[in-house]
């Protein structure tokens, strides 16, 4: 499992669905969730070829169909890594038979991590290496401390840099979206996070990325910026200590939707041979 240091972080990384496993800083504090199976053995899965839920979890790419649980199998799918250095690796997924009997694509999934000052870096790079047009969606979802180290007593916020107000839409019990746009939860750009907002499940906002803070107004913060990532979610199960902080290209399906991948909410459909990158930074301040 490939360690990366430097003078203010350091990072594990493991080989399946080139998961973090941890995030520290030089005192050895943790930021990123620990995946105690109490509330999610998740920390900060990789999302692919799909984002969310399909409708009865049926997913279509022409007359292919198969089943394809929520997030799709990247997940949990072993990595294979592919290069490693004292601040940056580099792990790969490719197509493999069964990979195909539920995605009909030929492809390579490469994850890169690396550290730069007290910033980590989290690129994705997809490529279609099949003869014809291949539609997926990409997701990061990464699961952070609520309440980070040394600010327990504080409200936390999470505060977009463009202090916009993005509507969200309602999830389902099943995990599919409502059509219909509800009123922004964030007021000139902020959101105080409180247990109530995640009673019905995730905060989905589609369009909604933005340079983000996340952190009380005085004290340990994490910055982020997005790369080819325009949608976000935010989650934390009931009673959770951390809150996900997911961008997206792509979201589940809206209710009615059909199955074809190519038709889900931003779905992106990329030629025979050609590549697509997303990523995102997160600079630590304690």
């Amino acid at each position: 499992m490939p360690v990366l240091v430097n003078d203010h972080l350091n990072l594990s990384v493991a080989d399946l669905g080139a998961e973090m496993q941890y995030l520290r800083n030089a005192a050895g504090q943790d930021f990123l969730w620990d995946g105690d199976a109490a509330f999610w053995t998740g920390r900060a899965p990789v999302l692919f070829p799909i984002v969310g839920r399909a409708v009865d979890d049926i997913v279509a790419v022409g007359d292919h169909s198969a089943t394809l649980p929520q997030h799709g199998f990247a997940r949990r799918s072993i990595f294979t890594l592919e290069a490693q250095n004292a601040t940056a690796c580099t792990h790969a997924l490719y197509d493999t038979e069964d990979s195909r009997a539920v995605y009909p694509f030929a492809f390579a999934l490469r994850i890169t991590h690396r550290l730069e000052g007290q910033t980590l870096h989290v690129e994705a790079e997809v490529q279609n290496n099949d003869t014809k047009p291949m539609p997926f969606g990409f997701g990061f979802h990464p699961a952070f401390r609520w309440p980070l180290p040394h600010a327990q007593e504080q409200p936390h916020h999470v505060t977009l840099a463009g202090g916009g107000s993005p509507q969200r839409r309602a999830i389902t019990p099943d995990g599919l979206l409502r059509p219909a746009p509800l009123a922004s939860l964030f007021e000139h750009g902020d959101l105080e996070i409180a247990e109530h907002l995640f009673d019905d499940g995730a905060l989905v906002f589609p369009n909604g990325t933005d340079n983000l803070r996340y952190g009380p107004q005085s004290g340990p913060t994490l910055s982020f910026t997005f790369h080819n990532l325009p949608d976000l979610a935010l989650w934390r199960p009931t009673g959770a200590p951390f809150l996900c902080i997911e961008p997206w290209h792509g979201t589940a399906s809206y209710v009615g939707d059909g199955p074809q991948i190519a038709q889900r909410p931003n779905s992106i459909t990329l030629p025979p041979k050609e590549r697509a990158a997303f990523g995102y930074s997160v600079t630590v301040s304690s």
